[in-house]
């Protein structure tokens, strides 16, 4: 039986001038959060199976590729179940295993703990435009901040770095979890409705105000109810300061620090942020996480048509692992759908010096091969690019390769001087 050449479903070979996009790109991300104070971690790609099972990943926990149990522990002839053959699984966020991380190296980290992680996420999921079943993700955290700090800087930091990869003109959407939760119980649904609800209206941007609606009344809500939640969407598209207008609307069913907090993160990304994007209040946004506990917050790119990263606090997750709760918050960027974009749009990594190729006829060698290297090292010190290669029959066709490369400059080297 022949090997397949073909990578598993969802998953892709990358290609030299996508992975010259990504290493750039990764360079610009470091860069620029270390400028914010984040520092680069690491943790395994597999994690303890119950971790990733403890109902903080949503949807993502149906997904999970699981592994079995290795060795002695690993009895076919005994197994019941599926968890009497694994233990771990492939991680598929960088939040469950930041948690974790933290909760085992709290005492050596400091306090707030700005961490940045990049790594490679693997969900069991149908694959589409921009998704794949093996992902790289982009988190940055701030973990021991309980302030709207938090919040702001994990914007601005974001921000910035799509910003230096060349994006502009899209949205940050920004929503809080309490603000959800104060609406569903201003218009009259029970405490125990509202995760249907948040399920509902998280699709308003696919179905529309009738389908999410019909979605409503069809899980057996009581009409008037449905009527009075639906309508403050509309008000609020209606009012100028959609914020403000739902503020006043919500009275002391909203409580009054939220209310501050959430204005004055609002204020602090305006003051500082530039044009090139714009901080929107979406009071749809609901992000599928449970563990979400605060503000939430998406982007919108109009290139995409979608979700581009996105992130929120969530406050209570490191208290599953510790019994002690600690405010985090983070921020993650759709690392494989940004190189989406970016290769569809034809973009060239920025080059600080020329990109030279030495193409070298078969037959020359000893000192002569000497003085070429040589003469390739000097111009690779002065900052350039340098190839050295061999020379091929159809030399042309070679050169066309090369200069799809971004090759802008060729040096021909022959056993004898042409004439």
């Amino acid at each position: 039986m022949a090997l397949s050449k073909k990578p598993v479903t969802g998953m892709k070979d990358i290609l030299p001038e996508e992975m010259e996009i990504r290493d750039y790109v990764i360079r610009i991300i470091k860069e620029t959060y270390g400028k914010f104070g984040f520092t680069s971690i690491e943790t395994p790609c597999v994690e303890n199976l119950a971790n990733l099972n403890c109902k903080a990943g949503g949807e993502n926990e149906k997904l999970i590729f699981k592994i079995l149990k290795r060795g002695e522990k690993l009895k076919l002839d005994e197994a019941q179940t599926e968890d009497d053959l694994t233990d771990g699984g492939l991680r598929y966020d960088l939040t469950v295993p930041l948690v974790r991380y933290y909760a085992n190296h709290a005492s050596e980290l400091p306090s707030p703990f700005k961490a940045l992680q990049m790594g490679n996420v693997w969900r069991a999921d149908r694959p589409q435009r921009g998704r794949y079943r093996q992902f790289m993700q982009c988190d940055i955290d701030i973990l021991g901040e309980a302030s709207n700090l938090a919040e702001i800087e994990l914007i601005l930091a974001t921000t910035t770095t799509l910003g230096k990869i060349g994006f502009k003109d899209f949205q940050v959407r920004i929503n809080d979890r309490r603000i959800l939760k104060a609406m569903a119980a201003y218009c009259g649904f029970a405490e125990e409705e509202w995760e249907t609800v948040f399920i509902a209206l998280d699709k308003m941007d696919k179905i529309g105000i009738d389908g999410v609606e019909e979605e409503l009344v069809t899980a057996g809500f009581a009409g008037e109810v449905v009527d009075r939640y639906l309508a403050l969407f509309g008000e609020m598209e209606q009012a100028g300061d959609a914020a403000g207008y739902l503020f006043d609307k919500l009275g002391e069913s909203l409580d009054g620090e939220v209310k501050a907090g959430f204005r004055e993160i609002l204020a602090s990304v305006e003051a500082v942020k530039g044009d090139f994007f714009d901080l929107v209040f979406d009071p749809t946004l609901v992000r599928g996480m449970s563990y979400y506990t605060g503000t939430i917050f998406e982007i919108a790119m109009p290139q995409f048509g979608g979700s581009c990263g996105g992130g929120g606090r969530y406050d209570g997750m490191v208290g599953r692992f510790t019994g002690h709760d600690v405010p985090a918050c983070g921020f993650s960027i759709g690392f494989e759908r940004i190189i989406l974009l970016l290769m569809e749009s034809g973009f060239k990594v920025p080059s600080a010096g020329r990109k030279c190729a030495y193409l070298i006829e078969k037959g020359i060698e000893g000192e002569r091969m000497s003085d070429i290297m040589a003469e390739a090292q000097v111009q690779r010190e002065q900052g350039d690019q340098v190839l050295v290669a061999r020379m091929n029959k159809n030399k042309k066709f070679q050169k066309e390769q090369l200069a799809a490369q971004g090759y802008e400059e060729f040096k021909e080297f022959y056993k004898e001087p042409l004439k």
